[in-house]
């Protein structure tokens, strides 16, 4: 496809699945220079026939794109979108001689992974991100999105803002609500609390939210108010009566991406969401017995 010149921000987007393949395609469609990283295979396809996306929100459309299987040149900022599964072997695709003063903005579940990327690239060039979305890879390049929201929470506690709220301003332009926050641990643990039990109980129990949420409510009720006591004390949000109320107003059939993970045969993050809980609970003296006993029923079943 012809590429068009650009006036915006480059951006890097390592693994351009659901996630990464929506926002690379929102993101060229608004006029920024978009890269993406990924393995051969798909870097040819992304080459040769850009980026489609089908969308209720966004329309459908089809947008050129760069790609390579290699970050080999400064750019803005760099979207993680892989899952912690394969974070380090992605990770690979970037070196940090390559990323110059761009920022690393890791787009993934978990609270831990941060102080992970910092021993790798500037620790004030890692601007953590979290993204509320539901986005498909259906083949190398189709993006199907499924919701009618596409949200961004950028931080980065050593991360300049002026740096933040120019990408958070790009993300907005394309369509994408993006804001800037400034507790990193906060944000993180926001999302966390909120995850943890929908992703570790639909897994658990093979359903989806309308049948978890009646069939097995008091154990959903359980460990929601463990993720936020865990969250509070980690210097978070933590509001049960809330995530529960936000189950409660996802359609019936909604899954969690890692129940759909372990549909399809694929490693599971459940480290980074269920231990890193059990990790945090333990440090901060927090009981929590219930997330405690589905993960290690998780770990059992071979996940």
């Amino acid at each position: 496809m012809t590429l068009p010149t650009h006036d915006g921000l480059t951006v890097a987007v390592l693994g351009p699945g659901g996630v990464g393949g929506l926002l690379a395609a929102l993101l060229a469609r608004a006029g920024h220079r978009v890269i993406c990283l990924a393995g051969e295979s798909t870097a040819g396809t992304l080459r040769a026939t850009g980026i489609s996306v089908r969308s209720g929100r966004f329309g459908d459309f089809t947008v050129p794109v760069e790609a390579d299987t290699e970050l080999r040149e400064p750019v803005d900022a760099c979207l993680v979108a892989v899952k912690h599964t394969a974070l380090d072997a992605a990770l690979t695709r970037v070196p940090p001689s390559a990323l110059g003063d761009g920022l690393l903005v890791p787009l993934l579940n978990g609270v831990e992974h941060p102080e992970h990327l910092r021993e790798r690239y500037r620790p004030d060039h890692v601007a953590p991100a979290v993204i509320r979305v539901e986005s498909t890879r259906t083949a190398p390049g189709m993006i199907e999105h499924g919701t009618d929201f596409a949200e961004v929470d950028l931080t980065g506690d050593p991360v300049p803002q002026d740096r933040l709220t120019a990408l958070a301003r790009a993300l907005s332009d394309a369509g994408i609500t993006a804001r800037v926050l400034t507790d990193e641990a906060a944000t993180l643990w926001a999302k966390l609390a909120f995850l943890a039990p929908m992703a570790l109980l639909t897994t658990r129990h093979g359903l989806p939210m309308g049948e978890l949420r009646t069939r097995h409510r008091d154990e959903l009720t359980a460990l929601a108010e463990e993720s936020a006591a865990v969250s509070r004390a980690c210097g978070g949000p933590g509001d049960a009566v809330a995530s529960l109320a936000r189950y409660d107003s996802f359609p019936a059939a909604t899954k969690s991406s890692m129940q759909r993970d372990a549909e399809a045969g694929r490693p599971l993050e459940l480290d980074a969401i269920g231990g890193a809980l059990l990790r945090a609970a333990q440090w901060h003296g927090v009981p929590v017995p219930v997330a405690a006993r589905v993960v290690r029923e998780l770990r059992e079943a071979g996940h």
